[in-house]
């Protein structure tokens, strides 16, 4: 089979065309910019190639609900030019294909179940942290829908008692976001992340907040796996104080042999890697061809 597949970015929008096996056989990407312009370099990309089904893993909020009429929808996104474009409806237009839509954390944490580092698990939770803070839940062998979707990404934190940065989030100033994105790092510190030292007390900071989200998950959801991705946690120094700040956190008070004597191997990077998006949107339009021909 041959599947598009779009992993819609608020920086960067990256187009492939995989199989049912997960791989990629050919990608593009290219900037954001305002929708229509984007979108007709996605169309582009897929005129002519044959492709079966879609799926679309997008920068949200998105409207997820089929029976609203805000459905395949962008939402209330700061992304200028993005609120309220009808994404999907876009895309159906040019192609009349089978379609898989969801968040592109929802569709990460998809694709690292099917083929990652949650292969054979019925949960997991995949973070994503860089340029925003985003959350995909997979619970009992699904994507996790309800009123809208999952937006762990502004989630209340504590503050850290030596961190007096105001935090950056339009919304909500100090959420998650606000404080542990890639921009916060560089206006806390007055320099990108990748510019700074691995012994930078940043990384504490950070570890500090990502190890609250990532508790608050464990209590809430109880996830099999959790899966940390993004630009940010390309610093593999964060994974092992992440991991004890969880602990810490946590106190001893869910019993779980995972989390007491092998963290290392519950708190992971993207089985995928950096293609965790890409691929959770193939797996997206492979399901949704699948369901389109039972």
């Amino acid at each position: 089979m041959r599947i598009g597949a779009i992993e819609a970015g608020g920086t960067k929008f990256v187009c492939g065309i995989g199989d049912e096996t997960g791989a990629i056989h050919e990608r593009t990407s290219f900037p954001t910019n305002q929708p229509e312009v984007t979108l007709e370099r996605v169309l582009a990309f897929f005129e002519g190639k044959g492709v079966e089904a879609i799926g679309i893993g997008s920068f949200g909020p998105i409207g997820v609900n089929p029976a609203s009429a805000d459905y395949g929808h962008v939402t209330t996104t700061p992304k200028p030019g993005w609120s309220g474009f009808d994404f999907l409806g876009t895309m159906k237009k040019r192609f009349d294909v089978p379609y898989g839509w969801d968040t592109d954390v929802n569709a990460a944490a998809y694709g690292e179940s099917v083929w990652g580092a949650a292969q054979g698990l019925n949960s997991c939770v995949y973070y994503t942290i860089g340029t925003g803070v985003g959350v995909g839940v997979y619970a009992e062998g699904r994507l996790v829908h309800g009123l809208v979707h999952p937006e762990g990404g502004h989630v209340l934190t504590r503050r850290h008692p030596e961190d007096t940065f105001a935090g950056c989030c339009p919304y909500h100033g100090d959420c998650l976001e606000g404080m542990a994105a890639g921009p916060a790092i560089e206006k806390r510190w007055g320099i990108k992340g990748s510019e700074l030292t691995v012994d930078h007390p940043a990384w504490a900071m950070e570890a500090f907040y990502i190890g609250q989200a990532v508790a608050n998950s464990v209590l809430m959801l109880s996830p099999q796996k959790v899966i940390l991705g993004g630009g940010v946690m390309h610093q593999q120094q964060l994974f092992p104080i992440i991991r004890a700040e969880v602990k810490r956190l946590l106190n001893g008070y869910v019993s779980a042999s995972q989390l007491t004597d092998d963290i290392d191997s519950y708190i992971v990077q993207p089985g995928l890697g950096d293609n965790a998006g890409l691929c959770g949107a193939l797996a997206l339009g492979l399901a949704a061809a699948k369901q389109s021909h039972s």
